[in-house]
């Protein structure tokens, strides 16, 4: 018998890709399992899922805006038209389970589902669940998650440990790997270097650091910074660029200037980790899963433009295991090259970073939520 799974939920690489190596690890164990992703109208999901060989539609939800914002008022007609789309596709495509991997169109979806008694599953990326899947969680059959400790957000009899889905390749990587990186990125291997990356969209707080740190400096840092400065800066990027002087591009399409390699959008992150001693990132679950996967030793700045601050709780988890570092966004354009500078100069206190955050990493998540998945699906 054909297994049938919807998989909703995106907005951001940080739950795309996982969604994708759940996808991907269904298949490996049902390579004949029909599975649809159920997305929101407009998001980076509609492109990348296609790309990856599944098939998506998409809801016209779209979230809250924090601030005062005209888009607000049409929010309620969009979560209605969502949940009438999203009762639409359930009887259209007639799944075996829902699976909810956060995101816009994960809500509307999983609450349809189980009110037509269909078994759902959460993926709880964070260590501070949010609301939404927090009264979800009431009618969903499983919960994983990624942190220990959630039974204060969830059931406890409900919840499976599993860890967040990674991609494949992220985990501790080669000296040969390393030297790949460093070729792709036009790096210098007697130098140090820096990975400074704000998720697909970008960072403000790191592009407004970078853009101040290349105007005091000029591009003479002692050590070399890979700086992805997002889609959504592309413009401010470009015209920072174009008024200096010596900036030129690789054949991967990267800026060159100075000891800066900026680009929109890294391709291939895994190169960007292999080529660097540390990681400055913001505390999106996602990205932590990746540099516990790779070893990495990191230096989080959580967004304070997130619900329930679960970025800072996210980064302290791994900060109280003495697997990380932290600095407040408020206090980055004081405080973060000290902190970047410090630890480059300290070998010992890197080794320990990144011995206690590979110790955090669980490789096997895709794998175990898809079996969660799949024993759904057969009623075990």
């Amino acid at each position: 018998m054909q297994h049938r799974i919807i998989i909703s939920g995106g907005g951001t690489g940080g739950h795309i890709f996982p969604a994708l190596s759940i996808a991907d690890a269904i298949r490996k164990t049902e390579p004949e399992a029909e599975i649809l992703f159920v997305g929101a109208e407009g998001k980076m999901e509609m492109e990348k899922v296609p790309a990856a060989g599944y098939r998506i539609i998409g809801l016209p939800v779209a979230g809250l805006k924090r601030s005062l914002s005209a888009s607000n008022l049409a929010l309620p007609g969009k979560v209605l038209r969502s949940l009438h789309k999203a009762g639409e596709i359930i009887r259209e495509f007639k799944p075996d389970v829902v699976v909810g991997v956060g995101g816009y169109a994960s809500a509307p979806m999983l609450w349809k589902a189980a009110s037509k008694g269909i078994p759902t599953l959460i993926q709880e990326q964070n260590s501070y669940a949010g609301l939404t899947n927090r009264i979800l969680g009431r009618k969903a059959r499983r919960i994983c998650t990624a942190y220990p400790g959630m039974e204060k957000f969830f059931p406890a009899k409900k919840i499976i440990l599993t860890g967040n889905p990674i991609r494949e390749n992220m985990r501790p990587f080669t000296a040969e790997e390393r030297t790949e990186g460093q070729r792709y990125f036009n790096l210098d291997p007697e130098l140090p270097t820096v990975l400074i990356v704000g998720g697909s969209g970008g960072c403000g707080t790191f592009n407004s650091v970078m853009r101040i740190a290349c105007r005091t400096n000029g591009g003479a840092f002692p050590y070399q910074i890979i700086w992805q400065s997002g889609k959504g800066y592309a413009g401010m990027t470009q015209e920072m660029f174009s008024n200096l002087n010596g900036v030129s591009r690789n054949a991967n399409g990267l800026r060159i200037w100075g000891n800066i390699r900026n680009c929109d959008f890294i391709s291939r992150m895994d190169l960007a980790f292999a080529a660097s001693d540390i990681v400055v990132s913001r505390a999106g679950a996602g990205t932590i899963s990746e540099l516990c996967a790779t070893g990495k030793a990191s230096i989080f700045v959580p967004s304070p433009n997130v619900a329930e601050d679960h970025q800072t709780h996210n980064a302290m988890a791994l900060v109280d295991m003495d697997a990380a570092a932290l600095v407040c966004d408020s206090r980055a354009a004081t405080d973060l090259f000290p902190a970047i500078e410090e630890l480059l100069k300290d070998g010992q206190r890197r080794t320990t970073l990144e011995h206690n955050i590979l110790k955090m990493a669980r490789p096997d998540a895709a794998r175990d939520i898809a079996r969660e998945v799949l024993d759904l699906v057969e009623g075990k």
